[in-house]
């Protein structure tokens, strides 16, 4: 997918912070969080006759220094959150949150994003088209790389992985 501009409104999410190595333990265990009340949600929904899907998962990343996450370096180094997106039915209903998980409204409002089709190794290369267009747009990147995870990595072949890369914008000064 060639890179676009979108503008994406405020929704609620179910979030979970941390740090470090995405192949880690402590990531597959934030997931693993984020993932029961999502679930929990969903067959509440569905009980009041609403059906939804679960939301793809969405991971925001960066590190203190900028230069250790663009090069792709000590990934131990690494800090993301982790999102799933709630649909607006949801807004009513409580479900128990396991440690650390919260449900907080986020929006990164105007944004650039392409569609990476590959493993996630290969992703520089869509990033560096991403990035060339945003600034041919006339625009600077504002805050976090933002990923959405469209394929499971644990049943789709690498280069058949589909990812959103995203990252939310502001006009150059």
């Amino acid at each position: 997918m060639k890179p676009e501009i979108v503008d994406l409104p405020e929704q609620e999410f179910l979030m979970v912070d941390g740090h470090g190595d995405p192949d880690g333990p402590g990531h597959a265990e934030a997931v693993a969080g984020l993932y029961k009340p999502a679930y929990t949600l969903r067959f509440a929904l569905k009980k009041a006759g609403v059906e939804r899907k679960v939301a793809p998962l969405e991971g925001r990343w960066w590190a203190d220094d900028l230069e250790v996450f663009a090069a792709g370096g000590d990934r131990s180094r690494w800090k993301w959150t982790l999102m799933i997106g709630l649909p607006p039915e949801a807004a009513e209903l409580a479900v128990p949150l396991p440690g650390g998980v919260r449900r907080e409204w986020f929006t990164e409002g105007l944004s650039a994003q392409a569609l990476h089709i590959g493993p996630y190794a290969t992703e520089p290369e869509t990033l560096e088209v991403l990035h060339a267009f945003i600034t041919e747009q006339g625009y600077a990147i504002s805050g976090d790389h933002h990923e959405i995870y469209l394929s499971d990595p644990r049943r789709t072949k690498p280069e058949r992985l589909k990812t959103i890369l995203r990252y939310p914008i502001s006009p150059q000064d």
